[in-house]
């Protein structure tokens, strides 16, 4: 398993600055669009911090993306075939939620995301992140507590939730084991 480290993390960063550069962008107009401060934006493309899953899922919107096909866009891999070696790991330096994309390509209306949460972990994505998107999550190994507009959720293996209309969206592992899930999802 590969953590996106250096080049990757140096890719991601040329990669936001490229998709704000090609819709003729300020900063200003993203961090508008995004609601992330034009500061950390700056930041985010010198490379000097590293976005959280928060400001990422923010910034992908921004631009009328997924998460999922802002990382794919920045590894610049479109082939058919995504081999389990070449599937790198993404971790939120925050949380140490971290997410890999098995699948994700932007030709393809299906994204599959394998996703670890340490114990203690809570992620929170906002409404804006599954606007144009429909997702399933499926607890594959530990439990997840998850709150979606106000009703929560608490799930073992196996177990599957299917999202309903747009809303703040909070990830919780409040056990002492990691908790893995897979994510599948399609654009609408």
């Amino acid at each position: 398993m590969d953590i996106l480290v250096d080049d990757s993390e140096r890719r991601l960063a040329q990669h936001i600055r490229r998709e704000r550069e090609a819709r003729g962008w300020s900063l200003s107009e993203l961090a508008a669009r995004s609601d992330v401060s034009k500061a950390a934006i700056s930041k985010i493309e010198r490379g000097e911090v590293s976005p959280t899953a928060g400001v990422l899922v923010r910034l992908a919107e921004a631009f009328g993306l997924t998460l999922a096909g802002l990382l794919v866009r920045a590894e610049g891999d479109e082939a058919r075939l995504q081999r389990s070696g070449h599937q790198s790991w993404w971790t939120d330096p925050e949380t140490g939620y971290r997410r890999r994309q098995a699948f994700a390509r932007s030709w393809h209306p299906v994204e599959i995301v394998d996703v670890e949460l340490p114990p203690g972990g809570r992620v929170v994505l906002p409404a804006s992140s599954y606007s144009r998107i429909r997702q399933v999550v499926r607890v594959t190994q530990g439990r997840l507590r998850l709150s979606e507009g106000g009703e929560l959720f608490d799930l073992g293996p196996g177990d599957c939730l299917g999202f309903g209309a747009p809303g703040e969206v909070t990830f919780s592992n409040e056990s002492d084991a990691a908790c893995f899930y897979l994510v599948a999802l399609t654009r609408s």
